[in-house]
């Protein structure tokens, strides 16, 4: 539910020859100070007290466009996935508990079940990434699949297999498909089931489709959409939320992001979902192209949010790592068992 150790460093079979080998790079860092530069002093932002960011860079001509990530119940050790079809890990350095760095940066291609990268099929797009008993699986976008990897058993050197899913989800939008993708925990009711939530693919009534593969009760559900706000990642948190990153753009106002809260046992087939929103922040923000999420506790119970932008390996984006403590509806760190 908040990450697998396992999954995260996974160490694997022996690397094959040439362009398949996971490659270390060194992954910059740069602080980010406020949230708000206009009140730096300024931290709780709505449900969020401000930990720390970091602008992030590398010389590794495929770092960037990170979509989406998994932080390990240690906080530090991370998994992500880019645009290009790439593993992208990492430890995060603190201090205290403001993140300083990025530690054991490693890149690698994505392969197939065939031994190949999934580019040579035409595959790339990764745009979301979620982790179960030490598999981890992955939506790529505009050819509408989720492949599934051993990592635990092989690391960055696992093939993907196909997903067997619902046939609604192939007829989504080529650039707006899955976005969002979660493994629901043990001892929830869904349990054994995938939750997938589309950027933009629309219902008769305009909001977003979501899924349910597997499990249970597989079936179709929708996430009421406003403001013109699309999905971009959700996670799970320790209180049975599901909790889920928007973002919008328009060319007048820029990009901006939101969080909306939506209580796990809502998720069921047939329902229009809501909740409550966490946070917005608009281009007066420390933000970019919000595309990542993850959920993770520290040793004090904690409830941290790490989220990640896709910089879209432009020059005038920035790929941004934040993090936030979740608070309770009481205003104190959430920290239920």
């Amino acid at each position: 539910m908040c990450g697998a150790l396992s999954l995260v460093y996974a160490q694997g079979a022996p690397a094959p020859a040439g362009s398949l080998v996971p490659t270390k790079i060194d992954i910059r860092a740069t602080p980010i100070e406020a949230f708000d530069p206009r009140e730096p002093a300024k931290k709780q932002f709505g449900s969020l007290i401000f930990r720390g960011g970091l602008v992030l860079s590398s010389p590794h001509k495929q770092f960037g466009g990170l979509s989406s990530l998994r932080v390990a119940a240690d906080g530090s050790r991370f998994l992500a996935v880019t645009d290009r079809g790439f593993w992208v890990r990492g430890r995060i350095t603190y201090r205290g508990e403001a993140p300083t760095g990025i530690a054991d940066g490693e890149i690698a291609p994505m392969l197939y079940s065939d031994g190949r990268p999934i580019t040579a099929r035409g595959w790339y797009d990764a745009e979301a990434l979620a982790e179960d008993g030490g598999f981890a699986y992955v939506a790529l976008e505009r050819v509408h699949r989720i492949l599934k990897f051993d990592y635990a058993k092989r690391g960055l050197l696992s093939r993907g297999t196909l997903v067997p899913a619902l046939p609604e989800i192939a007829k989504l939008p080529s650039n707006l498909g899955l976005e969002c993708l979660q493994a629901m925990p043990k001892g929830s009711s869904l349990a054994g089931a995938l939750v997938a939530i589309s950027e933009r693919g629309l219902d008769d009534a305009h909001n977003i489709r979501g899924f349910l593969i597997g499990g249970p009760k597989p079936g179709v559900f929708s996430v009421k959409r406003s403001d013109d706000f699309d999905v971009a990642d959700c996670a799970v948190a320790p209180n049975s939320q599901l909790l889920v990153l928007e973002r919008s753009f328009s060319w007048r106002r820029g990009v901006a992001m939101r969080i909306r809260s939506i209580p796990l046992a809502d998720v069921v087939s047939g329902a229009v979902l809501e909740g409550t929103k966490l946070i917005s922040a608009d281009m007066g923000f420390e933000i970019d192209n919000m595309e990542g999420l993850s959920v993770s506790r520290t040793a004090k119970g904690e409830t941290v949010l790490t989220l990640v932008s896709d910089d879209n390996f432009s020059m005038i984006q920035r790929t941004i790592l934040l993090q936030f403590t979740l608070l309770d509806r009481d205003g104190a760190s959430a920290s239920r068992n």
